[in-house]
């Protein structure tokens, strides 16, 4: 992944409790290539979904974003399929945890005036060092949760199996 601290990405905002077997349905795990992953990526929350998703977009979430299974295939396939951050109000520890282990994606908590100021397709640019996410379209910008930086740094990595020794990865 090319890190960068300033994303950019167009919106796709979901609901509450959007779980695992809605990221990647089961019956897509018989094949993990990327290509399958990809293709089925949140079919489970909406079946046409796979197709209006590219390289670069946003998952815009509200609570209890990952729920369900311990799978990991879940944030591997939003990767696949191109998503880089997901901002949500909250997350499901586990799935947060798969997301960064593996490098996969970067988990962005917000805040609900974000959540509620930020619309489907809306372009959003998300800040890390200051912890904003803007929404383009209507110039409003917003604080998100405090993003720390060795997350960041073990994301970059490529997963907390990629680092080694963690040592090198603080200030």
């Amino acid at each position: 992944m090319m890190w960068m601290d300033v994303l950019r990405g167009r919106v796709h905002k979901l609901g509450d409790n959007v779980d695992t077997d809605q990221i990647i349905p089961a019956p897509y795990l018989k094949d993990l290539s990327p290509q399958n992953l990809a293709s089925h990526v949140l079919e489970g929350a909406d079946p046409s979904f796979p197709g209006r998703i590219k390289p670069g977009d946003v998952i815009l979430a509200g609570k209890n974003f990952g729920s369900g299974s311990s799978r990991e295939h879940a944030p591997m396939a939003l990767r696949y399929a191109g998503v880089r951050v997901v901002l949500a109000l909250s997350f499901a520890r586990i799935f947060y945890r798969n997301a960064v282990d593996g490098g996969h994606i970067i988990p962005v908590t917000i805040t609900e005036d974000a959540y509620r100021g930020i619309d489907d397709g809306d372009e959003v640019e998300i800040i890390l060092d200051s912890s904003a996410v803007r929404n383009l379209r209507t110039g409003a910008e917003f604080q998100m949760g405090k993003f720390p930086k060795i997350i960041a740094r073990i994301v970059q990595a490529g997963g907390i199996f990629s680092v080694g020794d963690l040592s090198r990865l603080q200030e």
